[in-house]
């Protein structure tokens, strides 16, 4: 089976050493600012927004695909070798357009600006994910130690528990003539600003191997790597209804606001060790089989997100979310690369604008049948259906994949 990203289990215990901490840390501050704050703090602040301001849900899915567009744009651009030698400043420059932006959206009730903003907002997180991931995880892979993924792709779930936390917080703060949802964009500028500080502190200043100003060979399409890339767009599709909508679903089911806090600071707590978790699950399964459970657990999720009764739907939901949606995130990539050993940074540009087309197209779809209906259950339900079938096709191809990867 396809184990780490050197396809080797010798290295799986082995501690963080003293010398790789601050790089982990960075990535993880990195990805809590651009992930947790730029992207996913949009989830928290919706139900906000779209009472003080009157957003229907086709509004809120058209903002949320503005910021997925953004972030396939983003991803398709960083997949040229414009940028080889200028990972560090570029991501870097990435969090601080994040900061600003998240200023930005506290500043307008216009739905065009939002969509602007937000597009821009994905550009910046596209940036960061893949720039300061070829940096942090290159460092890891060369040291053999896999506790450098784990910390640095948790600090997307970081960063969605303490947006969720910051969110809940700020209505009994005292922000004078601010509404809940503008103090809530000012806050998460704040924090960004104070995060992207400290990865300016801490992050290297390239890829491991000293090789970051070689362009990379032109990326050789095989059927292994075009089904993962598929299923990983079709992941995006999937995951970014419940991501987008959990906490306005909760919302419409409670008397107070308590289980849409709970709602998404389990979520952001279970993503940030998910991958953790999920790695005790390798030496049995294989990367390429977590990546197929994971598929498998969040379409159960999200079932039973329609199954079951509210206060537990959302709860549960956010869990079962949160525990799969960065591991897949992180395997798939982990796969993509092992396909392309050549153009690594290639595969996981593409494959994060494959990513990207399905969170453009899933809020969208997600919106406009909940206003049709007067409910997420459909758009739900439909969630579920696509990871059901990415399980499948993974189910299929997996022999051809594994085989392809450790060649």
């Amino acid at each position: 089976m396809l184990h780490c990203d050197n396809y080797r289990m010798t290295t799986m215990d082995r501690p963080l050493s003293p010398s790789l901490a601050p790089t982990a840390f960075a990535g993880a501050v990195a990805m809590a600012v651009a992930m947790g704050f730029g992207r996913f703090s949009y989830t928290p602040i919706l139900p906000g927004m779209m009472t003080g301001l009157g957003l229907s849900p086709a509004d809120a899915g058209l903002i949320a695909s503005a910021n997925f567009v953004g972030y396939l744009a983003g991803a398709v651009a960083a997949g040229y070798g414009w940028a080889a030698g200028r990972e560090r400043l570029i991501s870097l420059s990435a969090l601080a357009a994040t900061t600003l932006l998240l200023l930005a959206m506290g500043l307008t009730s216009s739905l065009l600006l939002f969509s602007v903003i937000r597009f821009l907002a994905g550009v910046a997180s596209a940036f960061t994910m893949i720039f300061t991931s070829a940096i942090v995880l290159s460092r890891g892979l060369a040291a053999g130690n896999p506790h450098v993924q784990s910390v640095h792709f948790g600090g997307v779930g970081i960063g969605i528990a303490v947006s969720s936390l910051m969110v809940f917080l700020l209505p009994s703060g005292g922000f004078g003539t601010f509404a809940g949802w503008q103090a809530a964009w000012f806050g998460g500028a704040i924090i960004a600003c104070l995060g992207t500080v400290a990865a300016a502190a801490l992050l290297p200043s390239s890829p491991a191997g000293g090789k970051s100003t070689e362009r990379e060979k032109p990326l050789i399409w095989t059927r292994p790597l075009f089904v993962v890339t598929l299923t990983y767009g079709l992941f995006g599709f999937g995951y970014v209804i419940t991501a987008t909508f959990l906490v306005a679903m909760a919302r419409q089911g409670a008397t107070d606001h308590t289980v849409e806090f709970l709602a998404w600071l389990i979520t952001g707590l279970a993503a940030a060790v998910s991958v953790h978790l999920w790695r005790a699950a390798v030496p049995r399964l294989g990367i390429v089989g977590v990546y197929l459970a994971g598929l498998l657990v969040e379409a159960a999720g999200l079932i039973l997100v329609v199954a079951l009764p509210s206060p537990y739907a959302p709860v549960i939901g956010g869990l079962m979310l949160g525990l799969t949606f960065i591991m897949i995130t992180a395997y798939g990539l982990q796969i993509g690369r092992a396909l392309a050993p050549e153009s690594p940074r290639k595969a996981l540009a593409f494959m994060t604008a494959a990513f990207g087309v399905g969170q453009i197209v899933g809020p969208l779809v997600a919106g406009w049948l909940a206003q049709g209906s007067g409910s997420f259950n459909g758009p739900t339900l439909l969630a579920a259906g696509v990871l059901l079938f990415c399980a499948v096709l993974i189910g299929v191809e997996m022999r051809r994949i594994v085989a392809a990867a450790v060649a």
